[in-house]
């Protein structure tokens, strides 16, 4: 099942913007795949087939995304914060390859220990 994690619009250039409807059009659905877990209503759906390479911020709690929906607080999924496309396509990658929702929790909660574990600085 493939679990949302944000919404990415940055990061693209105007190169791969212009390349973009033509790299996803082969992917395009007429509705949502069965294998898609999403609260989001798309105007567009895409069958599962393409892995990009997206970095943030941090990941935080979200009411809308569905990794790890419930995981760490209950009506809560994961979500990227400010993502950002880094401009590579991992062709090498089938999209059943991609971070998985346990690699995502993980990843939050050694975020969280990195946080709780820094001194408070005097104001």
């Amino acid at each position: 099942m493939f679990k949302t994690v944000c919404k990415c619009g940055s990061g693209f250039t105007d190169e791969d913007l212009a390349k973009l409807p033509g790299v996803l059009d082969k992917y395009k659905a007429d509705h949502k795949h069965a294998r898609v877990d999403s609260k989001i209503e798309a105007d567009v759906w895409f069958v599962p087939g393409l892995a990009i390479e997206v970095i943030g911020a941090e990941i935080t709690l979200s009411p809308i995304h569905t990794c790890g929906m419930n995981a760490i607080r209950p009506g809560a999924g994961l979500a990227i914060r400010f993502p950002r496309f880094t401009g590579r396509y991992r062709t090498e990658k089938a999209p059943e390859d991609a971070t998985t929702a346990v690699v995502i929790i993980e990843m939050y909660n050694n975020q969280l220990k990195k946080i709780e574990s820094k001194p408070m600085e005097a104001v």
